[in-house]
Formats: C-alpha cells, sequence, structure tokens
C-alpha cells in the first residue's frame, strides 16, 4: 500500500471514528498517524525487494557513485537509508520499467524517492487498478504512464 493512500486511510478511519463533526486532527491523533507513517516507511525499506546501492550497482553493472547520482536527477528511484546510502526497490531495474524512471520522475517535478516509489506502488483506477510498475510489466504504453505522472502532478 502506497504511502499516500495508507494516509489517506488512517485520516479517514481516525476521523470517522472521532463521531464529531471537527474535520481536523487532534494533536494526539496527528502523532498517532505520524508514527504509523513512519512505522509503514522503515518496513518498506526493510522489504526483500529493497537493494542497497552496492547490490544495485552489481545489478546495473556501474558503480555505486552512479547509483547515487541516478538517484539525485531521478534517474532511479532511491530512498535515503539511516544506517549508510540508500535502498532501491530491484523492480526497477527491469527493462519494462527501467526506461521510464527518469521521465515519470520528470512528469512528476521531482527527484524524491519516496514520492516516486508512491506513484509507481500506487494502484490507479485509469489503470483498472493496477499500479503503473505492475501496468509497464504487462505492457501498457509508458507514455501512457508519463501522462497520468503529469496529471498527478497537476
Amino acid at each position: 500500500m502506497s504511502t499516500q493512500i495508507l494516509s489517506q486511510t488512517m485520516f479517514r478511519d481516525t476521523f470517522d471514528s472521532r463521531g464529531d463533526s471537527d474535520p481536523y486532527a487532534s494533536p494526539q491523533q496527528s502523532a498517532a498517524l505520524l508514527k504509523q507513517g513512519a512505522e509503514y516507511r522503515r518496513q518498506r525499506i526493510d522489504a526483500a525487494d529493497m537493494l542497497t546501492s552496492d547490490q544495485a550497482a552489481a545489478l546495473a553493472g556501474v558503480s555505486r557513485v552512479s547509483i547515487h547520482a541516478w538517484a539525485k536527477v531521478g534517474r532511479c528511484i532511491g530512498i535515503a537509508h539511516i544506517r549508510r546510502g540508500l535502498k532501491l526497490p530491484r523492480w526497477q531495474f527491469e527493462p519494462e520499467v527501467w526506461d521510464w524512471i527518469a521521465q515519470v520522475a520528470k512528469a512528476l517535478h521531482t527527484q524524491d524517492g519516496w514520492r516516486l516509489l508512491s506513484f509507481f506502488e500506487t494502484p490507479l483506477n485509469a489503470l483498472d487498478g493496477k499500479t503503473p510498475r505492475q501496468a509497464l510489466e504487462q505492457g501498457t504504453a509508458g507514455d501512457r504512464i508519463v501522462a497520468l505522472a503529469t496529471a498527478d502532478a497537476h
């Protein structure tokens, strides 16, 4: 589940359970939402499909320095990791996806790894409930994914 959907769901559940008409979360509810978001991010970074920058460099056949440079400009999805370096989802190096990462980053006006990861892993109604990643892997035209990213950015 993407951080965007997770946050929306947690906020809606928090608001709905309050039973009053105040549309704003209390400080305690905000803290709980932030804690849950941080837990989701920790779990996502620790997921089996996440590579270290050294592993990604070996997979891509480039140096770790290149991986970091690519992440900095949105050429690949890199998530800053507390311990050292970056964590990168393995699936982005598949040819069906790899060719579109930089174009999606440009369309979204971001190089932020979490933002890119969220876009690629969030199911979209325009893709019949598939994530952009799944759609690319299943043959959807990359230009369509870039168009959806452009719409998402506005």
